[in-house]
């Protein structure tokens, strides 16, 4: 995804998710096939012994939705703000 300026941004996908959109917006936003994302995450999760399902809702709640201008942190910590 472009930005106003033309630079690319993060963004969790709306068309091609299977969770939240994460693998694959990573992999629009570095012009990979999302399968390729998708299983280098698992293996990732395996390996690790689940440290990559962590990060996947990290990147979950920091990674903003396609169309949307903040991250679900950013509308949470905007909310506490305002009250």
């Amino acid at each position: 995804m472009r930005d106003g300026n033309g630079s690319k941004v993060l963004v969790r996908s709306r068309d091609d998710r299977m969770l939240a959109g994460v693998c694959a917006g990573v992999a629009g936003y570095f012009g990979l096939d999302v399968t390729v994302v998708r299983v280098i995450w698992a293996i990732v999760s395996v390996i690790t012994g689940g440290a990559g399902i962590l990060a996947y809702l990290v990147a979950w709640v920091l990674i903003p939705d396609d169309g949307q201008q903040s991250s679900i942190a950013e509308d949470i910590v905007s909310k506490k703000r305002a009250t």
